[in-house]
């Protein structure tokens, strides 16, 4: 690859990777004019190393990802207000997507609710009622999320009115938005399984792990069959210059390292709220036990199948069966068991309690400070993305890369006194 600036391609290459979708707003005005100019070389490159679909045009950017395997913090979607969507948001954006004609430019939200009802109401477990206030604030998250990708944009009324009493509101749809928003590698409603969405070419261990060194924080040794394992440091120096990152070698793993904090849709440490300093407390108080041998180690498999719990929500009924697609049989072999720190759900309990006596509560703001258990929770659930921790019955796994932070600093307040910074989305 011959780039004359090869530091704006590769600033080209990090905004790609780090955002769901670049306009000409969206994440910020001027990145996509960033993006652009280096359009057909990233259309290459991306197709070239990761088997990855770029869709590039003078109004958007999406990168769409072929994944050789599932993890929990894929694809990930967060309402306003930082929390992660739960399924029946999921199934409100996707049935809110469904809905939108290619004829219609623009819809109101009163149509919008009546050409949607029916069809949540007619999936078992779902259902929509206007009356019940769970379901509205669930729809309203829906479609604030596609306002803010710019595939509705409210032209009349308020979708706050709506949500509070009988008002209306009018919408713009961007159907190219919508269009790119969602392209799945098969249609769902010929699956039998959720391994059709992933890759199912001819096995490329080079690709694989080039794949998995973009999109998890850390790839450790003992997660991946051998024949990956060995080809990781080749793709990890492959993609240092594709995006300007660092190589970190260590014995449990490789990761590609961004010095500036800005590779990641999840900074940490940092000025990010109550959850994220907590979590780089909670790691802290984890790392001082461990070197004190106050921790039992387990021997245990990193893997976890995710597929199959997928699949074991997977519905009976709605799949063409005369079009079905089934997974052909894996002959992978699970990777060997290796050897992690536990900690019980009782001590990361204390642990919090503890920080809330040297702290305060009113260190951890409005929403957290009678909250111990639900910042505990959130904190767990914030290091497991990325890769730090794992949540077993009755406690967590300390991953390796967890001891990166042993002396974290940037997890504490200047001053005790102080509150932690308020949450922001």
């Amino acid at each position: 690859m011959e780039i004359t600036d090869l530091g704006a391609y590769q600033q080209a290459v990090r905004q790609v990777l780090t955002r769901d979708l670049i306009t000409a707003t969206r994440p910020r005005p001027g990145v996509l004019e960033q993006v652009l100019p280096w359009a057909d070389q990233l259309v290459k490159d991306f197709r070239d190393l990761f088997g990855y679909q770029l869709i590039a045009t003078t109004h958007l950017v999406r990168l769409v990802r072929r994944f050789d395997g599932f993890d929990a913090t894929q694809g990930q979607l967060f309402a306003k207000n930082g929390k992660p969507f739960d399924r029946r948001r999921l199934a409100y954006l996707c049935l809110v997507l469904g809905s939108f004609q290619r004829s219609r430019v623009e819809i109101s939200l009163a149509d919008l609710v009546r050409l949607f009802t029916p069809a949540a109401n007619g999936i078992a477990g779902l259902g929509f009622q206007p009356t019940v206030t769970a379901h509205k604030a669930a729809l309203v998250d829906a479609l604030d999320w596609l306002v803010e990708r710019g595939a509705l944009r409210l032209s009349d009324g308020s979708l706050e009115s709506w949500a509070y009493d009988d008002g209306d509101a009018l919408y713009d749809i961007d159907h190219e938005i919508c269009t790119v928003l969602f392209k799945p590698a098969r249609p769902v409603q010929h699956l039998t399984s959720a391994a059709g969405l992933l890759h199912s070419g001819m096995p490329d261990v080079l690709r694989t792990a080039r794949r998995l060194l973009v999109e998890q924080p850390v790839v450790y040794f003992a997660e991946v069959p051998p024949e990956i394992a060995e080809v990781l440091p080749r793709a990890a120096d492959e993609l240092a210059r594709f995006t300007g990152l660092k190589v970190e070698r260590r014995a449990e793993g490789v990761m590609l390292a961004d010095p500036s904090g800005r590779f990641t849709d999840r900074p940490f440490p940092g000025r990010g709220g109550a959850v994220n300093r907590a979590a780089g407390l909670l790691l802290a108080k984890i790392a001082d036990l461990a070197e004190e041998e106050e921790l039992q180690r387990l021997a245990v498999s990193v893997s976890d199948d995710l597929l199959v719990r997928i699949d074991a929500g997977l519905p009976a009924d709605g799949i063409v069966h005369g079009l079905a697609w089934t997974p052909p049989p894996s002959s992978a072999a699970a990777p060997p068991p290796a050897e992690l720190w536990f900690v019980e759900q009782e001590r990361l309990a204390a642990m919090v309690d503890a920080l809330y006596t040297e702290l305060g509560a009113a260190s951890f703001t409005s929403v957290w400070q009678a909250d111990p258990a639900g910042l505990l929770a959130a904190a767990v659930t914030f290091l497991n993305d990325l890769h730090l921790l794992r949540s077993v019955p009755g406690g967590v796994l300390v991953l390796p890369a967890a001891f990166r932070y042993r002396n974290i600093s940037l997890a504490l307040p200047q001053d005790p006194r102080l509150p932690f910074e308020s949450e922001s989305p």
